[in-house]
C-alpha cells in the first residue's frame, strides 16, 4: 500500500496505544476507587473535554446527522462504557489473571474477524506476524498464569469468564465498526468524529455515575462523589478524559481510515506494550527476561505484520478516500 499511508496510519495507531495505555495506570495511581466509578469517571471527563473541540469545530459537527450521532452513541455505549463495565465485573468476579489473558487477544482476535472482510489477505501470510504476537502475548502474560496454578477459582468465577469473553466482544466490534464507518463516510475527520463519541458518551456516564452514587450510598461503603482523594481523582480522569480517550481515539480513527482493517486489529498490541512500559516504570523495575523477549516479540510481529501490507498492494475496497483538512 502507499508508503506516506502506512507510515500515517501506524505512527497514529503508536500514539494511540501510548495514550491508551494510561489507562491502566490509572488503577495504580487510585486503587481505592472502584473500576466502575473510574471508567463512568473517565468518560465524563472525556464528554465535557469534548464540549471545547465541539465549539471550535462547530460548523463540521454541525453536518453530522441524526444517522452520524446514533452511531456515535452506540460506539461509545459498546466500545467505552460497556467494555469498561464488563472487564471491571470481570474482574472483581474472577480475579485478574484469566480475565486479562482473554483480553489480551484482542489483537489476533481482531486481526482474524477483519481479514473475513473486504480487505483480506492470504491467511497464510497472515499466520507469521499473527503467531509471533500470540507467542508474545503469552509470555507476557506468564505472570498471570503461574497465579493460576493450584489457585481455587473464586465465588463467580464462571460469571466473570462470561463478562470477560463479553468485553472482549465489545472491542473486538467496536474498531472493526468504527474503520468500517469512517471508511464509508470520508467528508467526517476523525478528529470531529472523536469529538462526537466523547459527547455521546456524557449522558450515559453521568447516569452510570449517578446510579453508582446511590448503589454506594445505602452501604456507605464510599465517599461518594469524589472519594478519598477527591484533587487527585479529577486531576487523573482529566488526564485520561484528555489524553487516552479524546486524543487516543482521535490517533486510532486516523489510523482506521488510513490502514487496512486486519493490520489495525493487530496494531492494537501498541496498548498492551505501553501499559507494560508505564507499569515498570511506576514499579521503578526492569521485566523479568521471559517478559523481555515477550515484549520483543510483540514488536516483531508488529513489523512483521506492517511489512506484510506495505508490500501488498491495495485491492479495490481499500482505496483511500484523501480526509478533508482538520
Amino acid at each position: 500500500m502507499d508508503r506516506p499511508a502506512l507510515l500515517v496510519g501506524v505512527a497514529s495507531a503508536l500514539g494511540a496505544g501510548l495514550a491508551w495505555g494510561l489507562v491502566f495506570v490509572a488503577p495504580l495511581i487510585l486503587p481505592d476507587y472502584p473500576p466502575a466509578l473510574l471508567a463512568c469517571g473517565r468518560y465524563i471527563a472525556f464528554g465535557m473535554i469534548a464540549l471545547i473541540p465541539a465549539w471550535l469545530d462547530r460548523r463540521r459537527m454541525a453536518r453530522l446527522t441524526r444517522a452520524d450521532w446514533l452511531e456515535a452513541m452506540k460506539l461509545g455505549l459498546v466500545g467505552n462504557l460497556l467494555y469498561y463495565t464488563c472487564l471491571a465485573s470481570a474482574i472483581q468476579l474472577a480475579g485478574a489473571p484469566v480475565p486479562t489473558m482473554i483480553i489480551g487477544t484482542l489483537p489476533l482476535v481482531i486481526a482474524v474477524f477483519a481479514n473475513l472482510g473486504a480487505e483480506r489477505v492470504s491467511w497464510r501470510r497472515l499466520a507469521v506476524p499473527m503467531g509471533v504476537l500470540a507467542g508474545g502475548l503469552l509470555l507476557v502474560n506468564h505472570h498471570e498464569m503461574r497465579q493460576l496454578e493450584g489457585a481455587h477459582p473464586p465465588a463467580g468465577y464462571g460469571l466473570g469468564i462470561l463478562a470477560a469473553v463479553a468485553a472482549l466482544a465489545c472491542w473486538t466490534w467496536y474498531p472493526l465498526r468504527n474503520a468500517a464507518w469512517l471508511k464509508a463516510h470520508a467528508a467526517i475527520a476523525p478528529g470531529s468524529w472523536a469529538t462526537a463519541q466523547g459527547l455521546a458518551s456524557l449522558p450515559p456516564a453521568i447516569g452510570g455515575y449517578l446510579a453508582w452514587g446511590m448503589i454506594s450510598g445505602r452501604d456507605g461503603g464510599f465517599e461518594w462523589p469524589l472519594g478519598p482523594r477527591p484533587l487527585i481523582f479529577v486531576m487523573v480522569m482529566l488526564l485520561i478524559g484528555l489524553l487516552a480517550s479524546w486524543l487516543g481515539t482521535l490517533l486510532w480513527n486516523r489510523a482506521s481510515r488510513l490502514l487496512p482493517a486486519a493490520l489495525v486489529g493487530q496494531l492494537i498490541v501498541f496498548e498492551t506494550l505501553a501499559a507494560l512500559v508505564y507499569a515498570f516504570a511506576l514499579r521503578g523495575a526492569l521485566p523479568d527476561p521471559a517478559t523481555a523477549l515477550g515484549i520483543a516479540l510483540l514488536i516483531a510481529g508488529v513489523l512483521l505484520g506492517v511489512n506484510l501490507f506495505r508490500r501488498r498492494p491495495l485491492s479495490a475496497g481499500s482505496i483511500i478516500v484523501a480526509e478533508p483538512p482538520s
